[in-house]
């Protein structure tokens, strides 16, 4: 989903967050389209998305940032929802060692069902809660390396991070779309065929003869 769109925006961006359930999606989306957390957020249900307009290298760019149940009874929604994404937001809970070793499991759900040149991020959220952290950020780092992923740690609560997390995945998403519809232009442009100039007369095109003024 990225084409341009006259006097609103140039360009539109879908973004999918994606990770188990309770390591702070929604309140990651909430806080960066509305600048808003909810201690007491409840679990999504089914799919919900929200939108936000920012300016990226000149251009307008509205991202569409989409939000899905981690559950494992809404896996079937959640497969069907990737089409159309540039983007993922892979999110853990920096508490919840689970949530971490399940990474890779999205990473295979993702990879599945995403376009393969999804520009992907993953980000270990919650990283106020320092007392309890179970995931290190070294080891984040790692399993990032690994996987051929960019990597940071965000909190929803602090707003730490949440608004880099987005601009850099669509930073990189602008460039990518840039640069192919760059290479379009360029094909297009070595491809289409020289215009030879072509003489017509039009006196004997409209089967006119000409005659000498002086004739009678």
């Amino acid at each position: 989903m990225a084409h341009r769109v006259d006097h609103e925006y140039d360009y539109l961006f879908k973004i999918v967050l994606i990770g188990d359930s309770g390591v702070g999606k929604s309140n990651i989306l909430s806080r960066f389209t509305r600048n808003e957390f909810c201690l007491e957020s409840k679990s999504t249900i089914g799919v919900e998305f929200a939108t936000k307009t920012l300016q990226i290298e000149g251009k307008t760019i509205k991202a569409q940032i989409w939000d899905t149940a981690g559950q494992e009874r809404y896996r079937a929604i959640t497969s069907a929802y990737y089409r159309g994404a540039l983007g993922a937001l892979l999110v853990y809970d920096v508490t919840k060692k689970q949530s971490f070793d399940n990474v890779q499991r999205w990473l295979r759900e993702l990879r599945g069902h995403a376009d393969s040149n999804i520009v992907l991020m993953m980000a270990g959220n919650k990283s106020d809660l320092k007392h309890l952290r179970a995931v290190s950020e070294n080891e984040a780092e790692l399993l990032a390396e690994k996987e051929g992923l960019s990597f940071l740690e965000t909190s929803a609560l602090e707003a730490t991070n949440v608004e880099k997390a987005f601009h850099t995945i669509l930073t990189e998403i602008y460039h990518i779309v840039s640069k192919k519809a760059l290479i379009a232009q360029e094909a297009a442009g070595s491809a289409a065929p020289r215009i030879q100039g072509t003489t017509v007369n039009v006196a004997n095109s409209a089967g006119i003869s000409k005659r000498n003024c002086c004739s009678t």
